[in-house]
């Protein structure tokens, strides 16, 4: 059983194997034989699931496509100006099949993988690409109607929008997978979930996955509802005679794949204000993008409201500051602000995802074409810092106590800095963890409003992080917690046991 507010870890499989061939001079690893100790550290760290992106079979097209993509190289040469184009491999998110990579190892090595895991509390979670193929998969051949297609006149119009197969000696014009927000990826084919042959022969690819999985990261859900379906694709699938269907596909697919396996997780990469909407379709988990966006662009008042939200909204949410997706969050936060968004996105309801990169403190985002080894030199003051947050948040009263948002009081009419502070509580049987933290460039000062009971004149409180009691006056601490002078983007953990 999976407990509430997971922690979960991203790793870049193909890059994380290499390194560990190396680390342990063994250059046949493959995925199940990893030493045991390697998934005990994350055990150690509190992390409940490992999701490997890129284990599926890569697509040769995705690879020479990404060679050639300008600026690519120019990027992967600015963490290694030896890199050439021979390091450039395939987008994992063009899956030429839904088979293990055999650089990874054998088909039969992901389930076992699993087993692994499962033994040690932990759960395996794989990538399942929704929206489209890589442009060479081969079920183009096979059943090219289950992929959108325009006539002449289409690619005319819109070039960038097709690609030409000749499928039974018949010129076809497929669509590249798209986000109508941004330029086709032109390694891709674009899957039509108006018929019911696709939704037939994603729900068997699904069917398949959860017997070698715990779970799936659903890429760009939003794509494939019906909706964005058709005011992407309308009219190519009108002139094709598909009608928009009753029913999302999510709605059967994830039902047919929990009767079969209930505590299989669905975990949903999804944007546009549509995740609440995702969740009631049976997502687990959805991506919580506006938590990031409010903690890197905006202030405390702003992450406060969104903490608002209804709590089973919450809980199902997806927290991060870090993904592949992003750029580093030391890079573009600054180190002492991403370090109290760390706090502020570990210790909130719902999903904690970590980047392998992020808990090492590595500063460049490293594109997931790369597929060949660096010289990665973690930070270890980055790296003893999330250790010990992990460890603290791996608590259970983060896990199954009852969460509330505090209000911050004034500590004097003149004083607004309160409202640079944010904060909440964990209540379990008879522990509670109050988490403070200044979000804001200003040294800040507020009153907490929580009750802490004291016995005689002083109350001692523990605070985790630095590892150090703070003092306060009893007839202070029944009426809330006065925090004077925080510093710029501190945090505090509390630990009060009654």
């Amino acid at each position: 059983m999976l407990r509430a507010n997971p922690h979960l870890i991203e790793i870049n499989a193909r890059l994380w194997l290499k390194d560990l061939r190396k680390k342990y001079g063994m250059a046949d690893m493959t995925l199940s034989i990893v030493p045991e100790d390697e998934w005990l550290g994350l055990k150690h760290l509190g992390i409940d699931m490992v999701w490997l992106v890129g284990v599926w079979l890569t697509s040769p097209e995705s690879e020479r496509i990404a060679r050639e993509t300008p600026g690519l190289l120019e990027e992967i040469k600015k963490i290694s100006p030896e890199f050439t184009n021979s390091a450039i491999g395939a987008s994992p998110y063009a899956v030429f099949t839904y088979q293990l990579n055999p650089e990874l190892g054998f088909e039969w090595e992901l389930k076992a993988l699993k087993e692994k895991l499962n033994s040690l509390g932990m759960k395996l979670i794989v990538d399942f690409v929704s929206n489209h193929t890589s442009k060479d998969n081969p079920y183009l051949d096979q059943a090219p109607e289950c992929f959108i297609r325009g006539g002449e006149e289409d690619f005319k119009a819109h070039p960038g929008w097709f690609f030409t197969r000749e499928i039974s000696g018949v010129r076809n014009y497929i669509a590249y997978g798209r986000d109508p927000n941004f330029p086709a990826w032109t390694d891709t084919a674009q899957l039509n979930y108006f018929n019911p042959a696709t939704r037939k022969k994603m729900l068997s690819v699904l069917m398949r996955l959860a017997e070698m999985s715990d779970g799936v990261r659903c890429d760009m859900v939003m794509l494939t509802l019906n909706d964005i379906h058709e005011t992407t694709w309308g009219s190519l699938l009108g002139k094709a005679g598909f009608k928009k269907p009753e029913r999302e596909f999510w709605d059967d697919a994830i039902k047919s794949v929990k009767e079969k396996h209930p505590e299989f997780i669905f975990l949903g990469e999804v944007y546009w204000g549509l995740e609440w909407r995702v969740q009631q379709m049976d997502f687990d988990y959805t991506y919580d993008k506006v938590t990031y966006d409010r903690l890197r662009f905006l202030g405390p008042q702003e992450v406060k409201g969104h903490l608002r939200a209804e709590k089973l909204y919450q809980k199902r949410s997806v927290r991060f500051i870090d993904n592949h997706d992003e750029q580093p969050s030391l890079t573009v936060f600054g180190r002492e602000k991403a370090f109290a968004a760390g706090v502020i996105i570990s210790t909130i309801k719902g999903l904690r995802l970590y980047n392998e990169n992020q808990l090492d403190g590595i500063r460049f985002r490293v594109p997931l074409q790369l597929k060949d080894m660096y010289n990665r030199v973690p930070d270890m003051a980055v790296r003893k810092f999330y250790e010990k947050l992990l460890k603290i948040t791996d608590h259970p009263a983060f896990h199954g106590g009852e969460w509330n948002l505090l209000e911050v009081n004034p500590c004097s009419p003149q004083n607004d800095t309160n409202r640079n502070i944010l904060a909440w509580s964990w209540v379990q049987r008879r522990t509670m963890k109050i988490v403070v933290v200044n979000y804001s460039a200003l040294e800040s000062c507020g009153i907490v409003n929580v009750s802490v009971k004291a016995q005689g004149e002083n109350a001692a409180i523990f605070e985790e992080i630095s590892d150090r009691f703070f003092s306060f006056k009893a007839e202070e601490t029944a009426s809330g917690l006065k925090l004077q002078q925080m510093p710029p983007y501190s945090s505090y953990i509390f630990d009060v046991e009654f």
